[in-house]
């Protein structure tokens, strides 16, 4: 509906930015996943991601700059985010590692992603964007920096069936804790693209400042 409502327009947009996912990219703990070089999953969530991008390519009119945004996830201090519910997490003493905490955690600042999405518009840049912070770090990593952040000193660890037992109460997939996500920007950082916040300790700490406010 999209596509065809661009064709249609007598003053069609110059570029259509469509949101992807960074779970698109295969489950690795060795080299990280970039737009030239990494290597796609499969499963379902692949495979919707796949479908999705698919869709959006096929829809494109020429003329308009089609850019797929395979965004990792987004942190911002709102409450019912991504961020709002790791913190919830740290808050109750829960914050440890999850099933080892080897599995990569791909991130990004909200202001970091807003900043990129006005740079994508602005250059021209068309095709997968990796949307994500240059430097993911495991998940036990992770979720240490955001207890330091917090200033909490001890989070419990979460086994595997724990997580399933949450994921099922939660109507969720463990994929979305256990999967290791390393994905880098290699486009927008080649672009000219620069984070105001690269690393994921000093995100943290702004954003439980902003969540405390």
């Amino acid at each position: 509906m999209l596509g065809e409502a661009i064709a249609k327009a007598a003053n069609p947009p110059r570029v259509w930015l469509q949101s992807s996912t960074a779970t698109i990219y295969a489950d690795r703990y060795d080299t990280p996943n970039d737009e030239h070089t990494g290597i796609i999953g499969d499963g379902f969530s692949v495979g919707v991601a796949q479908a999705w991008e698919k869709a959006a390519v096929d829809s494109c009119p020429p003329g308009t700059r089609l850019v797929l945004l395979r965004s990792a996830m987004v942190m911002s201090p709102d409450r019912g985010g991504i961020f709002d519910v790791l913190l919830g997490l740290v808050r109750r003493g829960l914050g440890g590692s999850a099933a080892g905490g080897r599995q990569y955690v791909s991130w990004i600042h909200g202001e970091d992603f807003g900043r990129a999405l006005r740079f994508l518009i602005e250059h021209d840049v068309d095709g997968p964007v990796n949307v994500a912070a240059p430097n993911p770090l495991p998940y036990a990593d992770f979720m240490r920096a955001l207890r330091e952040a917090w200033g909490a000193r001890l989070g419990l660890p979460a086994t595997r069936w724990m997580l399933e037992l949450g994921a099922w109460a939660m109507r969720t997939e463990t994929e979305l804790v256990l999967k290791s996500r390393r994905v880098v920007p290699a486009r927008l950082t080649q672009a000219g693209f620069a984070f105001d916040y690269p690393e994921w300790p000093a995100a943290a700490r702004a954003l439980v400042a902003d969540w405390r406010r």
